[in-house]
C-alpha cells in the first residue's frame, strides 16, 4: 500500500498508508482536524531480498553443479569433434 502525505490545520503534516482506491482522507485521525494530501516527494524503491536477477546471489551448489555440466559436455564435444578428424 502507497504511503500518502498529509497537512493538517492543526497539527501539521503526517503520512497516511491506504489503498489507491480508498479516497482521501478529510479529517485528521489524531485530532479531527481538516487534512489536505500533500504531493509526495518520495519516490525511493528499496528492494529488499536474495537478489533482483535470477542471476544474482545464487547458492553454490548451483555454480558447482554448472562446472561439472560444463565438464560433461566439453568431453562430449571433444570426443564428437575428433571422430570427425580427416585421417591422411
Amino acid at each position: 500500500m502507497p504511503t500518502y502525505d498529509y497537512a493538517c490545520a492543526k497539527c501539521g503534516t503526517f503520512e497516511h498508508f491506504q489503498k489507491i482506491t480508498e479516497p482521501p482522507l478529510s479529517a485528521c485521525p489524531h485530532c479531527g482536524g481538516t487534512v489536505k494530501r500533500l504531493i509526495s516527494v518520495n519516490t525511493n524503491i528499496i528492494f529488499k531480498g536474495p537478489g533482483f536477477y535470477i542471476t544474482d546471489h545464487r547458492k553454490p551448489e548451483y555454480d558447482k553443479k554448472a562446472k561439472e555440466e560444463k565438464a560433461t559436455a566439453g568431453s562430449f564435444a571433444e570426443g564428437r569433434t575428433k571422430s570427425f578428424e580427416k585421417v591422411s
